[in-house]
Order: structure tokens, then C-alpha cells, then sequence
């Protein structure tokens, strides 16, 4: 049954790998799609999402590490409504949960026209527990508030500039 599903406050760093890790394929994995309703740029996101069967309408406010986050779970039939609304604006990807250090590190292996990026986020209970995160040197280039490397920027403008 369709319901809510309240974060509130998401804390999140970002990273760009320098490609996929050979040994990423030996964590479990699933295929995403996501594609954007309304944006206003730095201010506010609307998404939907199906992942493993189960489809998401998500309102994101703010811009960087912490941002407030609404999640609604959608049935088959309302995401199906929703999704040809998107054109333009969607990104696929298969993401990997990679363990490291007691947190989980979500990779994100972007498919086409956007292969070649591979990024990775990491969602924290508080600020002082990410500003105290040390990444592991596979994690690549923080990418933390780089509006280039945002879902909805790939989404609407495609990969930045020698990201591949």
C-alpha cells in the first residue's frame, strides 16, 4: 500500500570515481531509473523512481550536503502516469552497496548517453559524522555540492565537461 516514507533532513557527501572498481560487481546491485518532474535549479526537485520494483515520488529542498526530503511510495499504475511527464529529464543507472566502515556507500554506475561516470554517495546520521568521514581513495573527487554532478543536472544537461 502507497504511503509515506519521511526522511526529513538528508546529509549526503558525494564522490566521482575514476571509473567502475573491478571488484564492484561482487556487491549486490540493481537497476534505477529516475526521471525529473519539476526542478527549480538549487531550490527544489521533484523525481520519481523505480528501483527493484518499487516506484518513489521524492521532493528534495536545498542544494549541497544537507537538504530536507520528502518520500512517497507510489503504485505501479501512478508511476506509470507520472513517468512519460519526465522525457528529457531521466538518468538509468545500476547502483552497488558497498559496506565501508559501518556506513553504506551507494556506487552509481551511470548507462547510456551518460556511461563512463560513476559516482558515489554516502548518507550520514549527522553532520559532525560527515564532516568526520575520512574517504577511502577509491571514493575518487569530492563532488559535494558541485551542481554539475547532481542527478537532476545529468538528468537535464548531460555529462560535465571531461567527466567521462
Amino acid at each position: 500500500m502507497p504511503g509515506t516514507d519521511t526522511k526529513s533532513v538528508e546529509i549526503e557527501r558525494k564522490f566521482l570515481l575514476d571509473g567502475k572498481p573491478e571488484w564492484l560487481d561482487d556487491y549486490d546491485s540493481a537497476r534505477v531509473e529516475q526521471g525529473y518532474l519539476a526542478i527549480v535549479e538549487g531550490e527544489t526537485e521533484v523525481r520519481v523512481r523505480r528501483k527493484d520494483g518499487q516506484a518513489l515520488l521524492t521532493v528534495k529542498q536545498g542544494a549541497g550536503e544537507v537538504r530536507r526530503e520528502e518520500e512517497i511510495e507510489l503504485t505501479e499504475d501512478q508511476f506509470e502516469a507520472l513517468w512519460p511527464l519526465t522525457e528529457g529529464r531521466r538518468v538509468a543507472k545500476r547502483r552497488y552497496e558497498v559496506p565501508y566502515e559501518g556506513l553504506t556507500t551507494e556506487i552509481d554506475v551511470f548507462e547510456r548517453p551518460l556511461s563512463g561516470i560513476v559516482t558515489g554517495e554516502v548518507e550520514f546520521d549527522s553532520e559532525e559524522a560527515s564532516a568526520a568521514f575520512e574517504p577511502p581513495e577509491w571514493l575518487g573527487r569530492e563532488v559535494t555540492g558541485d551542481p554539475k554532478y547532481t542527478n537532476e543536472s545529468l538528468a537535464t544537461r548531460g555529462a560535465p565537461e571531461g567527466a567521462k
